[in-house]
């Protein structure tokens, strides 16, 4: 995030009238939370970005209430990538060389306290000129938790 974000955000929760919401600047892996203060978090396409998923997952519960809920939205993987995909700006900027397999995000939201963790959707990530050897490979989920 950049300040430019924070202010965009700002701006449409005020042209929204939305009262109960605060944005703040920080890293994933280290929010300036207190502890047991948020009651829902909502991820859209960044937790795969997080060289450190376990420590965010970590992260977004130790700010949650208890019974807080997460709500997120993520690229996954059938299985491995190419270690040369892993390794490509291009696959990065697409948010596919962060992409952890199906069963390794899941495992990790529940290794880090989460309870209740299912997929509410799930549909192929089919980008025209997908590189051929991950193609049918890429999920893009929505899964809620709860603390």
């Amino acid at each position: 995030m950049t300040e430019e974000m924070i202010q965009r955000a700002e701006k449409t929760a005020k042209e929204n009238m939305y009262k109960n919401v605060e944005f703040r600047l920080g890293e994933i892996e280290n929010l300036p939370v207190k502890d047991n203060t948020i009651d829902v978090i909502i991820s859209n396409c960044v937790i795969n970005l997080s060289p450190d998923k376990l420590q965010t997952f970590k992260e977004a519960y130790r700010v949650l209430k208890s019974g807080g809920r997460l709500m997120v939205s993520d690229l996954v993987t059938e299985g491995v990538l190419p270690d040369d995909i892993k390794k490509s700006f291009d696959a990065w900027s697409e948010c596919i060389a962060g992409a952890l397999e199906k069963s390794e995000y899941l495992d990790t939201i529940k290794k880090a306290g989460f309870h209740s963790v299912e997929i509410v959707s799930q549909d192929y990530y089919n980008e025209k000129g997908i590189d051929s050897r991950i193609a049918g490979k890429i999920l893009s989920i929505k899964v809620r938790a709860y603390k």
